[in-house]
């Protein structure tokens, strides 16, 4: 069995992880956060990462986390870390739970994403506040990258049919004063802006609000890090202007799933006799491999990583 890495250990790489995010804010680029709940994903995106000599965060919501299991999660990254020899980390991402939050810090999750609004969509301000300063104050054990935001993210990471109504998107919008009160009420690393990103693909593409963005990078000053959920679906020259903004982390999982299914749909259909599934997943991999690295360019990170 594998020896589980000391809290000196863990220590150590989430000091990494801290300066990775910024490197991101001086040299004006943006860490892919790719959400993985197979093998051959998490294959794809290493292999983008050495290819492109990028930084890569994976990351796993409760779904995932349970389908593939949290230690076994920590082996893999660590192992294709180490056999890729690129800069990777782990996120965990929207995460409902203070109590799974400290069950992923204890285990060396370098990012924590806790999100008490998706198992809860109304809980009140107090509630959200409250956890979040819990987890972060946990947090403080191994130096983790904490990351909220003050209300429910709309969406899901699935392909819709209906198109977006921005007027009720814009509701949810993040403001800079509320962005400003969050962050110092909670004491997070991250604020997770809500501009126009949405989870999910949609029959049209995402509208961000880059004057939005650029208020909030205002508000919140130079000792915040931003992310952007809802990543998939969107042109690629809004990130472009994101990273110069200030946009530290960006969430890609849509467009990686929409990338595996349809290719491995197109591979069983041409291979009707092949029942040793692993023999397709090259193809798999290489498609999911092309929608990383495209977005490992918009975001500029490639020639970033430090290993």
């Amino acid at each position: 069995m594998r020896q589980r890495p000391t809290i000196e250990q863990i220590r150590e790489n989430n000091a990494k992880a801290r300066q990775l995010m910024q490197r991101s804010m001086e040299q004006h680029f943006a860490v892919g956060a790719f959400n993985i709940d197979n093998q051959e994903t998490l294959i794809a995106i290493c292999r983008a990462a050495k290819k492109l000599n990028s930084p890569v965060m994976v990351e796993l919501s409760k779904n995932e986390v349970s389908s593939m299991g949290l230690e076994n999660i920590r082996d893999m990254v660590d192992n294709y870390k180490k056999s890729y020899g690129i800069e990777m980390y782990i996120n965990l991402d929207h995460s409902p739970t203070v109590e799974d939050c400290k069950q992923a810090i204890d285990a060396g999750y370098e990012f924590i994403h806790i999100d008490i609004s998706q198992g809860k969509h109304d809980a009140t301000d107090e509630e959200i506040i409250k956890f979040t300063q819990e987890v972060v104050e946990y947090a403080k054990t191994t130096g983790a990258v904490v990351e909220a935001e003050p209300h429910y993210f709309g969406g899901s990471s699935d392909v819709f049919k209906e198109a977006i109504d921005y007027e009720e998107i814009k509701k949810t919008f993040s403001t800079p004063e509320g962005s400003k009160e969050f962050i110092e009420a909670t004491g997070i690393d991250t604020f997770a802006a809500a501009i126009g990103n949405l989870h999910g693909k949609y029959p049209v593409p995402k509208v961000l609000d880059l004057d939005l963005l650029q208020r909030i990078r205002d508000a919140i000053g130079p000792n915040a890090f931003i992310s952007l959920h809802g990543g998939s679906d969107t042109p690629l020259h809004y990130f472009e202007d994101a990273v110069k903004i200030g946009v530290s982390k960006i969430n890609i999982n849509s467009d990686l799933r929409y990338a595996f299914r349809t290719t491995l749909e197109k591979a069983l259909q041409d291979n009707p006799d092949e029942y040793a599934v692993v023999k397709l997943m090259p193809v798999v991999s290489d498609a999911v491999q092309a929608v990383v690295e495209e977005k490992i360019n918009a975001f500029n990170s490639a020639g970033k990583a430090i290993i």
